[in-house]
């Protein structure tokens, strides 16, 4: 039985485990947090932090495995392709991975390449270098922490008066310590999942976004099919980004925006399966792929079909971004899911507390809806999003949750 580390045990990692413990492989987790809900699905588990890449090399040393991944976030990318260097094991290019990790140098290497038409774009560690720069940059732009995730502290700025506030926002929220200002982009926001082995690059699906009202712009929920009419020029795009990051190895999940005359710029590329059910529901209900079977394979080295596929359907997800407040009594779930023929997952119990809607990363889970119409899939999904939100009884928080 072939041994496979899984970087990360979080809700999200824990659909990886679940399937590759199902494909028969012995199953090791590793997360900072002990309460990682992924270790109840795996063979073994340890307590090591994922971003400390030579704790998980000793770890991952000490266990013979035949291969490593990570999915649902950037933070174990760099670990996982330091891994796979050390140990000879299929991976991407940890080079590569540091790359992909610097989302300024991301965007250098996209614009150095004719990729997209993205030109201004500054990294800055310290506000007080805004001086320096303030009369080249062109509002409004996007501010972002270089190497973050899910939206966090991420924002549109207009004027030199909001740019000290975000940029010191994000500077704070990066583990680096670096913010990205670049452009900002009009257009309708779309994800792209792709698959990189043996130098074929396979894009598995567009899926369209409903995201959050400006300055956040976080996301709300995913459709497949995309309903875009240019998913031929997207795919062009994403494969010339791909090749001109040199991904050589696995996932790819890729933020694109599409203009009203149908220019496509790149807003985030991540060398890892998408997160909000992405990689574990959406791609493989909406293509007929079996996205996290094809990763899992790959990582071990066993032989990977991407010919095998099957029909997909509608698909239509909605974060749970619900009303703020502490949880005195929760809704009946599973009659919602029944009376909307949904999923549902959540991490809701009596006493959790609701904050604001600023990112992805503060949703309180998601509500999955398929149908044959994809008109039907999304108004099943707004109505037991809007059950669950109105049918949870509310105390009030502290004023400090709400920030």
């Amino acid at each position: 039985m072939k041994k496979i580390l899984i970087i990360g045990a979080g809700f999200l990692q824990s659909f990886v485990i679940k399937k590759a413990k199902d494909m028969g492989y012995h199953t090791i987790a590793i997360d900072k947090n002990p309460n990682s809900i992924g270790f109840e699905y795996a063979d073994e588990y340890n307590i090591v932090d994922i971003i400390d890449q030579d704790a998980c090399l000793k770890y991952a040393l000490s266990k013979n495995i035949h291969g490593v991944l990570t999915a649902a976030t950037d933070y174990g990318v760099l670990s996982t392709a330091f891994i796979a260097q050390h140990l000879n094991l299929p991976g991407l290019d940890y080079g590569v991975a540091r790359i992909i990790k610097n989302k300024y140098i991301v965007r250098r290497t996209l614009f150095e390449n004719n990729v997209d038409d993205v030109a201004q774009y500054y990294e800055i560690s310290n506000v007080d270098t805004l001086d320096e720069i303030c009369s080249t940059i062109s509002f409004p732009v996007m501010v972002k922490p270089c190497d973050g995730s899910g939206s966090k502290a991420t924002k549109r700025v207009d004027s030199m008066m909001g740019l000290k506030e975000a940029c010191e926002e994000a500077i704070k929220t990066s583990l680096i310590g670096k913010a990205l200002i670049e452009d900002f982009v009009e257009g309708k926001e779309y994800g792209v999942e792709s698959f990189v082995y043996n130098g074929e690059i396979l894009v598995l699906g567009i899926m369209g976004k409903y995201m959050t009202a400006p300055p956040n712009y976080a996301e709300l929920g995913h459709c497949i099919p995309s309903e875009l009419d240019i998913e031929v020029k997207v795919k062009e795009v994403v494969v010339k980004a791909i090749k001109a990051l040199g991904i050589n190895f696995g996932a790819v999940n890729m933020d694109v925006l599409v203009t009203k005359d149908d220019r496509v710029c790149i807003v985030d590329v991540g060398a890892r399966m998408g997160g909000n059910l992405i990689g574990s529901h959406i791609i493989p209900l909406g293509t007929g792929i079996d996205y996290m079977g094809l990763l899992i394979r790959a990582a071990v080295g066993d032989s990977v079909d991407l010919k095998a596929q099957r029909l997909g359907t509608n698909v239509v997800t909605r974060l749970l971004a619900l009303t703020p407040g502490k949880v005195k009594n929760l809704p009946d779930f599973e009659k919602i899911k029944d009376d909307c023929q949904v999923d549902i997952y959540h991490q809701l119990r009596v006493g959790s507390e609701i904050g604001e809607y600023h990112n992805n990363l503060d949703g309180c889970g998601y509500v999955i809806s398929v149908s044959n119409s994809l008109e039907e899939a999304l108004y099943r999904a707004e109505k037991a999003k809007k059950l669950i939100d109105n049918g949870i009884i509310r105390g009030i928080l502290k004023v400090e949750t709400l920030k």
